[in-house]
């Protein structure tokens, strides 16, 4: 069967025009499900490829052509199973079979016509795209492979423009050289445009002897066909595969999850200095009273003036000093002792809970009855900054003080102090020594 090179031109630039259109969706479908360094079986490794072109014994070059200087093309048809090694390399055994001709002179009248029934090959098989920094994942693919097999063929002579008998058939070894264009057009599918020299053994052009300028024929099979992946049809074929692409894909998912992260750090963190930012505003004492904002009903006290527990200034009255010997008895500790075990705050403020208010209520009416000075001292964990810990125990014991002097403590006979993390008395390393060093302590004196 004789074909037109022209014809067989348009039907190769019609099927890189097809397959353009699936380059973009080829290209995702390469590196979907797969990991850099991730194990061959994330791919599909095996494939089958079918093709179909034109023979002649011309090639590019032009040497070799046994004298049969008239170009004369004729059907070629090809398949293969591959397995791939590496998204570069693969082995691949090849079918070939068709028919090549050739003429010595423009009036086909003179030259030779062989079959080629059946001939294999075992290959190997490189892809130079899928090894490209530059230019990962690409569309098209350029590809090479080499190998060598068996050709069997029958070859007839061509005299007074008739074909003759065919003689006996024969088999020989051959070398086939391929290269050409892999466009990847779907997942697991590619385009394929190659050309191939075959180096086939003297008896092909029939024509043999010492006079003959090289040792083995050699003809081209200019083809296009089709290469399938076999297997799952979620996973990517290895064939089609770039570790580049991978690699960047891999981190761009790492990057948009660690970002994603990232803000919602920040976004807790700018929660966190809205907090303390609220903290260091409540604490400041603008007239210097010794009174925080927060709980000073009086603000603006002039310098100096004594102030009750809510920052108003006391009235003093002319009275005799009597020196009293402050005496603090077992009944007077436990009181302190049961409000201590029983004072509780808010998560992370300085808020009292109701059911610390019968125990306080307690220790107010001692400190009136007894006249008792009070020492009020705040401690945390380290848990969060130093300076939060430092304030929050701060105001924790203020908050205290504020309460006993509500229920008619006198507020300069008590001492709010905040010492942060400063003073453990248990191990900050485990939940319960961590629940004993937040604590606010009441010294009698």
């Amino acid at each position: 069967m004789k074909i037109s090179l022209k014809k067989s031109g348009l039907l190769v630039a019609a099927g890189i025009i097809s397959t353009a259109s699936f380059a973009q969706s080829a290209k995702q479908s390469s590196i979907e499900g797969t990991t850099p360094f991730g194990p061959a079986t994330q791919y599909r490794t095996w494939s089958i490829g079918v093709g179909a072109g034109v023979t002649s014994l011309q090639n590019i070059a032009k040497f070799n052509n046994g004298g049969y200087d008239k170009l004369d093309w004729n059907l070629g048809y090809s398949a293969y199973i591959k397995k791939q090694i590496s998204p570069s390399f693969g082995i691949k055994a090849t079918y070939f079979g068709g028919k090549t001709s050739g003429y010595e002179n423009s009036d086909k009248q003179t030259g030779f016509e062989t079959k080629t029934p059946w001939s294999v090959a075992l290959s190997g098989e490189f892809i130079a795209a899928n090894t490209n920094w530059r230019f990962f994942n690409s569309f098209i693919k350029p590809y090479a492979s080499i190998g060598v097999g068996v050709m069997n063929a029958e070859t007839a002579a061509i005299a007074g423009g008739n074909t003759g008998e065919y003689g006996d058939s024969y088999s020989k070894i051959y070398v086939p050289a391929d290269f050409g264009f892999k466009f990847a057009v779907a997942k697991g599918i590619n385009f394929e445009l190659g050309y191939q020299l075959n180096w086939a053994n003297q008896r092909f052009d029939n024509k043999v002897g010492p006079t003959q300028q090289y040792k083995n024929d050699l003809f081209t099979y200019a083809h296009a066909g089709l290469e399938f992946a076999l297997g799952s049809g979620s996973k990517p074929a290895l064939n089609n595969s770039n570790p580049v692409a991978t690699l960047v894909n891999d981190y761009t998912v790492k990057y948009d999850d660690l970002k994603a992260q990232n803000d919602a750090l920040n976004a807790k963190n700018q929660a966190l200095q809205s907090q303390l930012d609220g903290l260091n505003s409540d604490l400041k004492d603008d007239d210097g009273d010794g009174v925080a904002n927060k709980y000073d009903k009086c603000s603006g006290t002039p310098s100096g003036v004594q102030v009750d527990g809510s920052g108003c200034p006391i009235t003093v009255k002319n009275e005799t000093k009597v020196v009293e010997k402050v005496v603090v008895t077992e009944a007077d500790r436990k009181v302190v002792a049961d409000a201590i075990k029983n004072l509780e705050f808010d998560l992370g403020k300085a808020t009292i809970r109701p059911t610390s208010y019968a125990t306080l209520n307690k220790v107010a009416a001692l400190l009136i009855e007894k006249n008792f000075s009070l020492k009020l001292a705040g401690h945390t964990d380290n848990t969060g900054s130093r300076e939060l810990n430092m304030r929050l125990s701060k105001e924790r014991a203020e908050s205290v003080k504020a309460y006993l002097v509500s229920q008619g403590a006198n507020a300069s006979r008590i001492e709010a102090t905040g010492y942060g993390p400063d003073q453990p008395i248990a191990s900050n390393k485990n939940a319960a020594g961590r629940q004993q060093n937040r604590r606010v302590e009441f010294t009698l004196y």
